[in-house]
């Protein structure tokens, strides 16, 4: 089978299976029988067991099908996806230490945004669907581009899914938390929704976050092939 379609193939069992044992149709009847710590255990190992092949078909078919754009030679797309790369790092550690309510295991009376969750209530899924997009700038070839894309939708679709999950088991304190914070980084701070203050400014998570892409920077041709940096 072309390499191209087994990736699609992949991309959407990850995404379909992700988004489908966690909906309000699947969720409740696997927690009644299996308990809240199974189920959770259950459902890391299908995303993982559906994010392996699709993660060794991609490692094994890089840059596979046609290139429908080339901008690794652009200079300032290639900093762009930096800079976009340091902001979902800085992300995604912002939000292992301060929680969105609507993550797995979050305390259901949880829904005050604070710090980072007042640039985005879902700083997870952001800071995997930024890391999709840089790579896809960097990325051309439609193999690459269904691989990478799938981690923006993956954003959109778990982001999506989390805050209904949340307004049905929460009800009117999380209606509020979505009414007041935005998905999309700064929206509510933009719109007047939510007040950015130096105290919100995630210091630590900053200086671990470059850290860790300064990092990713020297390991990443011998883990992941390529050459960042030209």
């Amino acid at each position: 089978m072309d390499p191209v379609v087994l990736i699609a193939l992949f991309a959407f069992l990850f995404l379909a299976t992700h988004v489908g044992i966690s909906s309000g149709a699947v969720r409740p009847h696997l927690i009644a029988a299996l308990g809240e710590q199974p189920y959770r255990g259950l459902y890391s190992l299908v995303s993982f067991a559906t994010f392996v092949p699709l993660a060794f078909e991609f490692g094994y078919h890089k840059h596979a099908g046609a290139m429908l754009w080339n901008l690794r030679g652009v200079e300032p797309v290639r900093w762009l996806a930096w800079a976009l790369m340091l902001a979902a790092v800085v992300l995604f550690v912002a939000g292992m230490m301060n929680p969105s309510p609507a993550s797995i295991g979050a305390p259901s009376s949880s829904s005050n945004a604070r710090g980072i969750l007042k640039l985005t209530r879902h700083p997870g899924f952001v800071a995997f669907g930024i890391f999709g997009f840089a790579h896809m700038l960097m990325n051309g070839w439609a193999g690459d581009l269904i691989f990478f894309g799938s981690f923006p939708a993956l954003a959109i679709l778990g982001g999506l899914h989390q805050d209904r999950r949340k307004i049905a088991e929460i009800g009117e304190p999380y209606r509020r938390l979505v009414a007041e914070t935005s998905f999309f980084p700064g929206l509510a701070i933009l719109a007047g929704r939510q007040r950015w203050t130096s105290n919100d400014t995630p210091w630590r998570a900053i200086g671990i976050g470059a850290a860790l892409t300064v990092a990713l920077v020297a390991v990443h041709p011998m883990l992941f092939g390529g050459r960042p940096l030209g």
